[in-house]
């Protein structure tokens, strides 16, 4: 990625998704962490994790008195630990069964002198096999972490800016392990009917605080090979027009089975402007839907002065 001149490059939607399941896998073993150590947040905003320059982090967790941050460095391709007492750890991210990985992140924090409690299971995933007993080799390829790094770069710079433009409550721009997906959500400010749940591995009770209130969510999901990865939007609860409305001229179109609207990132990415790209198809897919649901657009909505000349 060339900072300098702007552009996005594509990313690999086939080829990486060996390193993805790796570091989904990874990520949910240290999101669990976070999720023993933080104190408790309405919607779990206090369970995700957050993108740096140089990959994702759990942020400062507390602990005893003090704090402690595991990040992975996807560019030197590494999984650190920071305390706030300068304890420091960590071991290289490469390829290695997903049970050798929780084997090492367990003796990383006892090496520091912390003692975690988690549950050792994978959530959100069809097949949701024990960390410990998950012994099927692994792959990680350095190209393809530094391809998602990447892309999360892009997505949360123009999901922040989009996020800006909104009075009402909304969440950081953070990305979930459980998904594996960077969102940014917008609320009406009314309570939603509960949630039916049916996300594989995920307790009703989950989806339900997620979406007590109604919500406008945005982000990117890396997805597998049938999906690609994508720009997504959704509604809940779903209001009966969505399916249908029109976002043109924005780029994107509502995926039936998905049910939420998407534009493929390499599409953004091949856009002569892809900052630009995204950010109609974010504001696009927000005004159908909030229009569509009845929101109070007017109180909720940044509006900006006309310019004038000095």
């Amino acid at each position: 990625m060339d900072l300098a001149d702007g552009r996005w490059q594509p990313v690999p939607d086939r080829e990486w998704q060996p390193t993805l399941r790796s570091l989904h896998m990874w990520s949910q073993i240290v999101g669990k962490i976070r999720l023993a150590l933080a104190d408790p947040l309405p919607h779990w905003w206090h369970v995700p994790l957050y993108v740096t320059a140089r990959g994702l982090t759990t942020s400062a967790m507390p602990y005893q008195g003090g704090a402690v941050e595991l990040e992975f460095d996807l560019r030197v391709h590494r999984l650190s630990l920071r305390t706030s007492d300068d304890s420091r750890g960590g071991f290289p991210l490469r390829p290695m069964a997903v049970a050798d990985f929780y084997r090492e992140v367990r003796e990383l924090l006892a090496a520091a002198g912390l003692e975690v409690r988690i549950w050792p299971v994978p959530v959100e995933v069809p097949e949701a096999i024990p960390f410990a007993e998950d012994t099927a080799p692994g792959l990680y390829q350095a190209e393809h972490a530094v391809a998602l790094h990447g892309a999360l770069v892009n997505a949360h710079r123009v999901l922040t800016r989009f996020r800006g433009g909104y009075l009402g409550k909304t969440s950081p721009v953070h990305f979930f392990w459980g998904g594996f997906d960077l969102a940014e959500t917008r609320f009406s400010g009314r309570p939603a009917p509960r949630h039916p749940g049916g996300i594989p591995n995920c307790p009703p009770y989950v989806m339900a605080e997620a979406y007590s209130h109604e919500v406008s969510s945005a982000g990117w999901w890396p997805g597998p090979p049938e999906v690609g990865a994508v720009f997504y939007a959704y509604m809940y609860p779903e209001p009966p027009a969505y399916p249908s409305v029109a976002i043109a001229p924005a780029p994107g179109f509502y995926h039936s089975i998905l049910r939420e609207f998407v534009l493929p990132y390499n599409d953004a990415a091949g856009s002569d402007d892809p900052d630009a790209t995204v950010l109609a198809f974010l504001q696009a897919t927000y005004a159908a839907g909030a229009t569509s649901a009845g929101w109070d657009r007017e109180s909720l909505e940044r509006h900006q002065p006309e310019s004038t000349s000095a």
